[in-house]
């Protein structure tokens, strides 16, 4: 089928009380005047400001002007012996309304900060640790919470690691009483599969099917969120990721799209032998984007269960790794693209995808630029779904594992050119010395090599011992996303170059019902042990060749890229004795996993090495070049993509950090 279709049819701490356009994009008349309202700085998700107080020539004077650990500290603290709490991820992005950050931590607290002091203003506490673990794979993390006003009520909408919405006053941190069940909705209720109380066995150490660590989205008054799950269950029969809206003054559901259709759904012959019946997965689990002159909201979907095997779940299986545009009123299907078909690679579409009006070819486009963790950007035009850019079908590699069968056809955007590495052949294998390309051809020798789409194999003692895949699941573009600027169009695009072994093994029958799982996702009940993720190249170097991360400069009116650099020097690679003496250009791998910012001078990105100190730093490039203009250190690894704003006068830079974690704000000295 084609790749897209027309229209068819808790405990709160009182510290203090809150004090009270652009022409190609909306939402963009709070970022003007120096508010941060939306977790990519408005729903087109452009990371955009036009701010300019920082530039070129005094970004590195910029100096931490107040730090605030984390809420979680006291929790972490009283908690020491439970495991299940450690490595919480502060990966949020603040909001800034009138003068307050509003920011979430990784065990799910909520607060709100003096936006020039980081002095706490409240805290507001669903104790959503307290019932287990939260259903994903890397445990408690959150990224951040959504803001809605009418007049001057404001709210905080956040989806909690147990799977409630909850609203909060903006001004007390109070639970909302007329929104749900005093201020809460579960998000579990009326759900297939995930209802409390009715659900079958979970995957070990899970105590949840439905968790959130992304932020809402609120759209003419409709907050809709999406769901984080496991993406490797222990069964076959798993509940999908339904997208579900809600009335943001009473929590009332609005309605729910089903990711994975139902009955007389569009798409459910794409799931054979009715597996949509029992197949889950499919979620949102990133950020989500809007039009709101539309009306639409776009929704980037993950991988259907289980992630790498699909013999269970033949067809193309819509509406997984895709992105779907739904009208914000009711929900109801305007078009779709599929990014992969019949998944077998965790290509998740694991950001929020960019929005911004284009000329090309001499006609406006309203457009929609999603990056994907395969290394792609699809363009489409956001009211009608159509390429911008024709998108070819074409063959990729059949599968050999019994019972699977691979999509003989997957879509190749035929503009703009990949932003990453795809697939794998002898020459990608590294060569800095003969040495260690003799090496290197010795180790590719036991695994399957081969194009983007190549699919999972098995392990055969004294044969293949698994396919690498390139880009890995945590390569290419994750949740960390692109930026956009929305008076040029030229979308900067961070990229890994992360190759992951595939082993797809039988598990134990104790343990699972599927056939195949990939080696050791099942954790010690399996049958199998855990083989390595990433296949080990000679001398504790990597596998492939420089440059292992990059920043890409597309310009969106003409498809074309504008540069490319590789993001950090790649120092810890530089010191293996054998590459020591030698003279390499830039080789990148330093690049941190969370997204860019852009402002009306700077490109502003994170990486995590090449301070003063050797350690991470936050760098500015030019726009136009990509040159490194200034950088800054950082007092710990950023988690979190960083934002911008303005109070009484002064611009400041926020990002949560490690080492505490803690979010930090830099500005220049007075």
């Amino acid at each position: 089928m084609t790749g897209w279709s027309r229209r068819l049819g808790a405990v709160v701490a009182f510290v203090g009380l809150l004090g009270v356009s652009l022409p190609t994009v909306q939402a963009q008349t709070s970022v003007s005047q120096g508010e941060w309202r939306s977790y990519g700085a408005d729903n087109a998700s452009t990371k955009y400001s036009p701010m300019d107080q920082i530039t070129a020539s005094n970004f590195d004077q910029l100096r931490i002007a107040w730090s605030w650990d984390t809420a979680d500290v006291r929790i972490l603290a009283a908690h020491r012996s439970d495991a299940r709490l450690r490595g919480a991820g502060f990966k949020a992005t603040p909001l800034m309304v009138g003068g307050v950050l509003f920011v979430s931590t990784g065990l799910g607290q909520i607060a709100a900060l003096d936006a020039t002091t980081g002095r706490t203003r409240w805290v507001y506490d669903p104790e959503s640790y307290t019932g287990g673990p939260p259903a994903n794979v890397i445990g408690f993390q959150t990224r951040g919470v959504a803001y809605w006003s009418e007049g001057t009520n404001g709210r905080i909408l956040f989806g909690t690691n147990d799977g409630y919405l909850v609203a909060i006053d903006a001004r007390t941190g109070a639970p909302i009483s007329e929104f749900g069940n005093n201020g809460r909705v579960d998000l579990t209720t009326g759900i297939p599969g995930a209802e409390r109380g009715k659900r079958p066995q979970l995957a070990a150490g899970e105590s949840y099917y439905v968790s959130v660590n992304s932020p809402p989205i609120v759209v003419r008054d409709v907050v809709i969120v999406g769901s984080s799950m496991t993406d490797r269950p222990n069964l076959k029969e798993w509940p999908a990721g339904h997208v579900q809206a809600f009335d943001v003054r009473t929590g009332a559901r609005r309605w729910v799209f089903h990711t994975v259709p139902r009955s007389d759904d569009l798409g459910v012959e794409t799931w054979e032998s009715d597996s949509w019946r029992y197949s889950g997965g499919s979620n949102v689990w990133s950020m989500m984007s809007a039009d709101e002159e539309a009306g639409y909201v776009y929704l980037p979907t993950g991988t259907p269960a289980s992630d790498f095997y699909g013999g269970h779940r033949l067809g193309d299986n819509l509406f997984a790794e895709s992105l779907v545009c739904v009208d914000v009123e009711t929900g109801e299907h305007v078009w779709h693209f599929q990014f992969v078909h019949h998944g077998l690679w965790d290509y998740d579409t694991a950001s929020a995808p960019n929005l911004v009006d284009l000329t090309v070819d001499g006609r406006r486009v309203k457009a929609v630029a999603q990056v994907t963790k395969q290394g792609f950007t699809y363009v489409l035009d956001r009211i009608t779904g159509e390429p911008v850019w024709p998108i070819e079908e074409r063959p990729v590699p059949p599968s050999d594992v019994p019972g699977e069968r691979a999509a003989p056809t997957q879509p190749f955007p035929t503009r703009p050119a990949p932003f990453e590495r795809q697939g794998i052949t002898t020459d990608d294998l590294i060569d800095f010395t003969p040495e260690l390309r003799s090496e290197a051809l010795s180790i590719a020798s036991h695994y399957r090599l081969g194009p983007i789409f190549t699919p999972p194999s098995l392990y055969v003692d004294d044969a293949t011992r698994g396919t690498i895949q390139l880009p890995g699941p945590s390569g290419g573009a994750n949740w960390g996303g692109a930026a956009v600027d929305p008076n040029t169009g030229v979308l900067y695009v961070p990229s890994r170059t992360a190759p992951m072994m595939v082993v797809l093994t039988e598990p134990d029958p104790d343990v699972s019902d599927l056939r195949y799982v990939r080696s050791g996702t099942l954790g010690p009940g399996s049958a199998h042990p855990a083989r390595p993720a990433l296949p080990r190249g000679p001398q504790g170097l990597p596998l492939v060749k420089p440059p292992y991360s990059r920043m890409t400069a597309i310009d969106m009116n003409t498809g074309e890229h504008i540069w490319v650099v590789p993001t950090g020097e790649g120092n810890r690679f530089r010191r293996n004795p054998l590459l020591r003496d030698l003279d390499l250009a830039p080789l990148g791998g330093d690049g941190a996993n969370s997204g860019p910012l852009v402002t009306k001078t700077l490109l502003i990105y994170c990486l995590t090495a090449g301070g003063t100190t050797g350690g991470p730093r936050m760098v500015a490039y030019a726009k136009d070049t990509g040159a490194e203009l200034a950088s800054v250190d950082l007092p710990a690894g950023a988690i979190g993509t960083p934002m911008t704003y303005n109070v009484d006068g002064r611009q400041y830079i926020a990002l949560t950090v490690g080492g505490g974690p803690r979010l930090v704000a830099f500005a220049l000295p007075r």
